[in-house]
């Protein structure tokens, strides 16, 4: 029985890849991925995947058992790459789809809800058999600028006092893995987050004590945070974006207490403590 996984090269990707050779022959696993090149290192089979080239799909799925649908990563773009993916998978006669979703994108107020809710109802329609995991935060979408906060002196964003409820890119690839070599959770919807609930200022307290540093929290207006990270660097729209995602986390929809993340793995998730300390050590 054949799991492929699409996304396979990207951050995420590959650390399903390697959870789940831990669970299954390497034989039975597929990277589908746009470059098979950057695929070489993961020891499985790879083949050209391309969202925008609808009529390739259909032959790369071929023989394809289950298929774990990584979300694209081009906002704006989702919907359109997602049901191409979907239809794909029916010609091919794909058994199961596994999409990694948005928390709550039912109700979230983030704007990234919408494409997640229309793949969801995708593949709800397709007949397929699904199993929907809603991720949170990646930890590291905060740890990740770390060494931006630690030259700057303080921590930015415009999450106020919203609790986050964020786990490892580790955590959510081994769930997925474990998700996918039970069939006992098709037709399931999880809402996977992390067990521990922290602000923005608790971060800031985190990085202050293991760095030695006083590092605050600053919490700035949604157009002034955006207009930070712009001139860093970042692209405007994604600059927008970033703030936006902040605001709509003060507004609770990145909190979420029903362990379903941890009780999958059979452990507690990644505690923040432990990420930042990783994120440190890397950054020496």
């Amino acid at each position: 029985m054949k799991t492929a996984i699409t996304g396979a090269t990207g951050q995420l990707g590959r650390k399903v890849i390697e959870q789940l050779k831990k669970r299954t022959p390497s034989d039975d696993i597929v990277a589908l991925v746009r470059n098979t090149d950057k695929a070489s290192d993961l020891g499985v089979e790879a083949r050209e995947f391309n969202y925008d080239n609808p009529e390739s799909l259909v032959d790369q799925l071929k023989g394809i058992d289950n298929l774990l649908l990584i979300s694209a990563s081009e906002i704006g773009k989702r919907v359109k790459q997602h049901t191409n993916v979907i239809n794909a998978a029916k010609k091919a006669g794909v058994k199961w789809i596994v999409y990694t979703s948005l928390l709550r994108a039912d109700t979230s107020t983030i704007n990234l809800a919408g494409e997640h809710v229309a793949t969801e109802k995708g593949i709800m329609d397709s007949g397929i058999s699904y199993t929907i995991l809603r991720h949170g935060w990646y930890t590291e979408n905060y740890t990740g600028s770390l060494g931006n906060a630690l030259a700057a002196g303080t921590l930015i964003g415009s999450a106020g006092d919203g609790k986050i409820s964020s786990a490892t890119r580790e955590d959510f690839a081994e769930a997925a893995a474990i998700v996918l070599t039970n069939e006992e959770n098709k037709g399931k919807i999880f809402e996977f987050a992390g067990d521990d609930s922290y602000t923005l200022s608790d971060l800031a307290e985190e990085v202050s004590k293991q760095s030695g540093r006083s590092i605050p929290y600053s919490n700035l207006p949604e157009d002034e945070y955006a207009q930070v990270l712009n001139q860093a660097g970042l692209p405007q729209g994604i600059s927008d974006a970033i703030a936006n995602w902040d605001v709509s986390a003060s507004h609770g929809d990145l909190y979420d207490e029903s362990h379903q993340l941890s009780t999958v793995l059979g452990r507690p998730t990644t505690p923040l403590s432990q990420a930042v300390k990783e994120a440190l050590t890397d950054m020496k």
